[in-house]
Formats: C-alpha cells, structure tokens, sequence
C-alpha cells in the first residue's frame, strides 16, 4: 500500500457560506502538491470514517431510492457494498461500539442513550480506536457529532484519543444555530472546538457545510505523508429536518414535505461527501486512503426516513433499525466493484483498521468486533458467525414474557437479540414492528399509516427468524423449530454471564448550561466522577474470566 504523492506549499481553502467546492474551485485557490516533491512511501493507510445519522436503508440512491446520491453511489460502486451489515438501533450505542469495537453489555451502554443531562460518558477504561491509532503514528482527528458522553472533561474526544475536534457533544440541536434544548429551561450552545465552546463559528452555516469545510482545512494543513485517521460523523440526516432551500428544489414530486426535506437533507450531504472526495484526491491522500461509510442507525419514518423493505425503524431490534447503509472505497481493495454479502458489525472496524494501520491487538482491549478485511478486499468468508444485537436488562419488560416461554433458558420478557448464522432470535419487545413503504409518503394529505400494520396474539416474547431466507422478517418459525430457538437462548444467556453493570444514571442539575456560560460542556470536577467510574468498573480479574467466556462463546456457533 503504497502513495505518490507531491507536497508544494498549500494555502487553507475556505468555503463559502452555503456553497460548496468544485474542481475548478480547489485548482484556483490551492497550489498543486503534485508539482514539486515526491512523497515518501508508507505502508500505513489514510483512514476516512464517515459516519451518517439516521439515513435509513432504502435512502441511498443504489437501494432504489428516489433520492439523488450520484457520490455515494458511484463510491459504493467502485468500491465494495457491505450488503449484509449491522450496526446498533440508536446513536451512542452505535458510536461506542464503533470506537472501542465491543459491544454495550461490556461496556455498560445497554440502555438507550447518553442523555446531556446524565453524568455519564463511554467508560474511561476502554482503549479506542484513535488511541490504538495514535501508538502507531497516526494524526487523530474527529469533525462532527460525539454524543458519547461529556459530563468531566476526561469524557470529551480530545481526552479519548483525538488530536483535535470540532463538532457536538449531543445527539442532535439547530443545524445553523448549533443551540439544543434538552426540556424547558434547559438550553445551552453545542458547538465545540477542542474543549470550548466555538463561538467564533456561530455564524449561521448549515453544520453539513461548514464540517465540509473543517475537513478540507484539515487536509490542507496536514501532512500527506503522515498517516491521517479523520472521523467525519455528519448531523445530517437527523430530525431537526432543515436544510438550506436550494436543495429542495431537486424534490418538488415529493408533496410530504418531511419526506422532501429529508431527501433534501441527504443530496446535501451527498455533495459534502463529493467534496471531502476532491480534497483527498487534491491533497494527496486518495491514493492511500480507506474510505469507509456507514449509517449509525435505521431511519425514522416518522422524520421523513425509510428502510422498505425491511421491517421496524430507528429505535427496534427489526431489521430497519440495525441493518446499515455501508461500503468501503479504496484503491487499496483488490476486488473493487463488488457487494459483500458476509456478516459484518460496526464492532469490527476497531480491529480491521487497527490492523491496517498496523497496529497492535492486545488480548486485554476484549474486543468483540474481527478482523474483516479479507472478507471485504477478497471476498473471503467473514470470521463472524454472530452478532449480539443488544440485551437490555431495564428496558420495559414485555407483560407475557417468562422464564417458561424462554424454556427456563432466558427470561423472555427482557429485550434482546441475537443473530447466529442464518438465524436471528428476539425476546421482550423489539420495537414498533411494521413494514412503511414508500408509498406512505406520497402525498402530504393521506393518512401517514398503511395497510402493513402487526397485530400480535397475547403471550408472543419470542421470534425466531431465517434472515438469509427471509430478509423482511415476515414469517416468523419460532414454533416450527423450538430447538433452535433453546440454541439461540443458550447463547443469549452466555453472553449475559459477561455482561457489565448498566450505566444509567439520573439527571443531575448541575449539567443546566445556564449554570456553565450558556454552554453545554463538562460540569464535573476531575475528581468528582470517580465514584460513579468506581461502580461500574470491572476489575482486570473478572475482565479476565469474561474474556475466557468470550473466546468459549467465538469457538461455538
């Protein structure tokens, strides 16, 4: 893996407020760095994580969407779509396994999601991803959404592995005012440069432009030849639905005006994508890089997303929720123009690109996530044979579910999910459950719902389904084959003995930004969170019974 590239002198290139770059663009503010030098070779790759918000699977133009994303889909065409791939229901729980590559229940991010008022943050024992990077030589840096915690200012992303960061510490606010009410009177700003607040950017740029922006100064100012690691994780498309009105004049068909401002929202981020695409080339770091793009999660029907034909939306264990939009583009992939069908988590970027950059996996990091390059790059069968989708033990009970329904294996009334193989199990209450197609979106007057409603008999807690056969989960074979829904519920119950404490704590008062400048930010003193660290810290001595278990639970199907 090697690169040529040239280095001349380079000016930051800035772009217009609402516009975006082009090639003529960049050729007439930047001198051409393959003019002069010629790079020094290395083996270690740029990595480029994009990581999108709330894009359903049926909203990118190349799953037979109406929506205009000729960058992502040429990308995805000319490199490898990842066309059986799983990340988590919602926002923290996807980014946490991302960056740390375990999954919740070892992590104590089981339940929902880090709320701005919770003194919690991803636990400060996990080792992640830009830190494992960094050892190695890379050049860390983060533009966009966090929403992993930032209660103390060790949970903030320049304490977790990142050179720098600019972006949001919540889960969602005003793409131009960058301002974010939590309830009524609690209010505060939430746009950062490193650790404080970027009042200076409070400009009234849209955020899917101006993290564009960010990105090409990155990559004007950094050096080629240095390995980079720039995770780009968008605001876009999550629900406020704004966007700047030139976009939506693509979608004028689209008379329900959530689904044509979402649309709106994605061929806006489909550009910014094109661009941060032109500044790699420009700069000198495409022929090196590793392009991945991901969703976090499901779309939202309700907010203008959708994931036809697969069932249930953001928020549930049904397909629409955890099965993601992805793709690798590389010149660096041997078998370029082609669809990944095997089994593939968000968990297992951590050791790929680890792997890549030519780092080291230590037993003790307990990862979840494989190594699955080969499977993506050669088409080799992928090392994962399951994925723990989640078990939840505080989410609402399902009234009907029973140790008895679970064969005195499992509890049934608790939510969780599992894929081995083929198979795909769930318990407790998966979440809203019906199919929304597209149609439901035609006409801004007529009735949202449809015809694809479920009405499920008392004392139902458990589903057993062949995805392979049976992507749309429509035919459930939980009574037709009890032995392999008691082998699915053996393998939940092994999982659940690894499993760490639940970190959700309440709200704390002092987390009001009023009381921190207007600002959300850190509102713990550095030895004050240490009492809720101590509560759910597991020693290395049951880190090291749970990773006996673990590598038990990887030799058996």
């Amino acid at each position: 893996m090697f690169v040529l590239g040239v280095l001349a002198g380079f000016s930051v290139v800035s772009i217009l407020t609402y516009g975006y770059l082009s090639w003529e663009n960049l050729n007439s503010k930047v001198h051409d760095r393959a003019e002069n030098e010629i790079d020094k070779p290395t083996s270690q790759p740029h990595i480029i994580f994009i990581l999108a918000d709330d894009q359903g699977f049926r909203d990118v133009g190349y799953h037979g969407s109406e929506f205009k994303t000729p960058t992502i889909d040429r990308l995805a065409a000319e490199g490898v779509k990842l066309e059986n791939y799983y990340v988590q229901p919602m926002c923290t729980p996807s980014r946490s396994q991302f960056i740390t590559g375990r999954y919740q229940i070892h992590t104590g991010l089981q339940h929902s999601i880090i709320r701005p008022t919770q003194p919690n943050c991803l636990p400060l024992d996990n080792v992640t991803l830009p830190q494992k990077l960094k050892e190695v030589g890379y050049s860390t840096h983060m533009v966009g959404k966090w929403h992993l915690g930032f209660y103390k200012r060790n949970c903030m992303p320049t304490q977790r592995g990142f050179d720098t960061f600019f972006g949001s510490l919540l889960g969602s606010g005003d793409y131009y005012k960058h301002f974010k009410c939590d309830s009524p009177g609690i209010c505060g700003y939430d746009l950062h440069e490193g650790e404080n607040a970027a009042w200076e950017h409070d400009n009234g740029i849209y955020s899917t432009i101006m993290y564009t922006q960010k990105v090409v100064d990155i990559l004007a100012s950094h050096n080629p030849r240095k390995p980079l690691f720039l995770y780009l994780a968008f605001q876009a498309v999550h629900s406020p639905l704004q966007v700047p009105s030139k976009y939506l004049e693509h979608y004028k068909s689209i008379t329900n005006l959530h689904r044509r401002k979402y649309a709106a929202m994605v061929t806006c981020l489909d550009e910014a994508i094109n661009n941060v695409t032109l500044a790699l080339k420009k700069y000198g770091y495409y022929n090196n890089s590793i392009i991945v793009y991901s969703s976090d999660n499901g779309g939202q029907p309700m907010a203008g997303g959708s994931n036809w034909p697969l069932r249930g939306s953001k928020g549930t264990y049904w397909e629409g929720g955890i099965r993601a939009v992805g793709f690798v583009h590389s010149p660096l992939l041997l078998n370029k123009g082609t669809l990944c069908r095997g089994l593939l988590h968000i968990t297992d970027w951590y050791p790929t690109l680890v792997t890549l950059a030519e780092g080291q996996l230590e037993e003790d990091l307990l990862l979840d996530g494989y190594d699955v390059w080969e499977t993506i790059s050669e088409g080799m069968p992928s090392p994962r044979l399951d994925i723990l989708h989640n078990i939840d033990p505080i989410y609402t009970k399902a009234k009907n579910g029973s140790w008895q329904a679970g064969y005195g294996i499992w509890n049934t009334a608790i939510q969780a999910a599992i894929r081995v193989g083929d198979w795909k199990l769930l318990t407790g209450i998966p979440g809203y459950s019906d199919w929304v197609p597209p149609q439901t979106f035609s006409g801004l007057m007529t009735n949202r719902w449809h015809k694809e409603r479920v009405y499920w008999g008392l004392g139902k807690s458990v589903w057993l389904f062949n995805i392979t056969a049976d992507p749309y989960e429509r035919v459930d074979l939980s009574r037709r084959y009890p032995h392999i829904v008691k082998q699915l519920l053996l393998k939940l119950a092994l999982y659940n003995k690894t499993a760490v404490p639940v970190r959700y704590p309440p709200k704390d008062t002092r987390s009001n930004p009023q009381l921190n400048g207007g600002v959300w930010g850190p509102w713990y003193k550095d030895d004050e969170g240490k009492s809720s660290l101590v509560t759910n810290h597991v020693s290395k001595k049951k880190q090291k019974k749970k990773l006996k278990t673990k590598n038990k639970l990887k030799k058996k199907v």
